[in-house]
């Protein structure tokens, strides 16, 4: 019997590690997260003898007319000299148009990228930037030890790329609700540390019946404050009165902040957005895909609560698609075309042309 982390643990702990700056082991890589990188932290690496490299995506480098070489992402060179302002400058587009002369870039060409994929894979799912300054070493091991760092073998920053978390049901209970008296709350707990997700289930629908179901992506902004800059609160009050006007159903909130980048980033996004960028620019510009959210989730507690088919409340095509690739049936879509504002028109617009949603 072992009491030591394992592998998920690792991974939970290599990502709190990168949000304050502390570098972690990834494979051959000692690696800090380029947005909480400090002067330090940088001239520590620098002495470890390896030329530092800074990994961003494709994305961010199509963006810093910097070569990809290595297809999904681009291993640039560190220059001379250069401190965390100029890393934290080409991590983070938010002065791109005041600083448009950070180049030329000189970006590494063959050996292993793969490493330096699964650092960025991390801070992802550390709802950080998608950069990450790596210093290659010889004795990995040793180094960790004796630095008491975190070390994540490549297998295991695998993890954080490849299948769905393990969800475990915490606890449920009644919250009467003002759409419905007979609303109940389940708490779900992913083993590798991340976020809680909830449902929030109305009535008892049966199991052996397609539930009327929503799975809703957190919004604090929409939800709680009533943004106009998007139609996430009306969807998801218009979805419960749904639910509660029919006496049953099943709303998910999973919590993958602004398309799964986070809040931050999500407000990254919106900075760049009052700029001139529409909502998928912005998140290309911050290294990110147009969607990060990873719908496999809401498959998985589903299937926890015994439900196998749902009518989808839905204008995404892709949540169809990835709840039948899960094995969940979805009978029918149920249109959700609510919440449009003078101040989210354009945003809607980019999403039925970009992303394919039927608005």
């Amino acid at each position: 019997m072992r009491l030591g982390p394992g592998s998920t643990e690792r991974l939970a702990r290599a990502r709190g590690d990168l949000r304050m700056g502390v570098p972690v082991v990834v494979g051959p890589l000692v690696v800090v997260a380029a947005e909480t990188l400090t002067p330090d932290r940088l001239e520590a690496l620098r002495a470890l003898g390896g030329r530092p490299v800074l990994a961003i995506t494709a994305r961010r480098a199509e963006t810093l007319k910097a070569r990809p070489y290595d297809g999904d992402l681009a291993r640039l060179l560190l220059p001379a000299g250069v401190g965390t302002d100029w890393v934290r400058a080409v991590a983070d587009p938010a002065d791109d148009l005041d600083k448009p002369m950070l180049g030329p870039f000189a970006s590494a060409r063959g050996g292993e990228a793969e490493p330096h994929r699964a650092a960025i894979a991390l801070a992802k799912s550390a709802r950080l930037l998608p950069a990450v300054l790596a210093v290659e070493v010889t004795a990995p091991d040793t180094l960790a030890g004796a630095e008491g760092l975190t070390r994540v073998t490549l297998g295991e920053a695998a993890l954080a790329r490849a299948e769905g978390t393990e969800l475990a049901e915490v606890v449920s209970a009644r919250v009467p609700l003002e759409v419905s008296k007979a609303g109940r709350l389940h708490v779900f707990r992913p083993a590798d540390g991340s976020e809680e997700h909830y449902a929030v289930e109305i009535g008892t629908p049966p199991r052996t019946e397609p539930v009327l179901a929503r799975l809703h992506s957190a919004c604090f902004t929409g939800d709680l404050l009533g943004s106009l800059k998007c139609d996430c609160g009306a969807q998801l009050r218009t979805a419960l009165a749904q639910m509660g006007s029919e006496g049953a159903g099943v709303l998910l909130y999973l919590n993958q902040e602004g398309r799964g980048i986070g809040l931050a980033n999500k407000m990254r996004a919106y900075s760049l957005q009052d700029q001139g960028f529409d909502t998928v620019e912005a998140n290309h510009r911050l290294g990110f895909e147009d969607d990060e959210r990873d719908f496999r989730i809401g498959a998985a507690i589903l299937r926890e609560m015994g439900f196998s088919a749902v009518r989808l409340m839905t204008n995404n095509p892709a949540k169809i698609e990835m709840m039948r690739a899960r094995g969940i049936e979805v009978t029918e879509r149920v249109p959700l075309k609510v919440g449009h504002t003078p101040e989210n028109a354009r945003y809607l617009a980019v999403k039925a042309e970009k992303s394919g949603h039927l608005m």
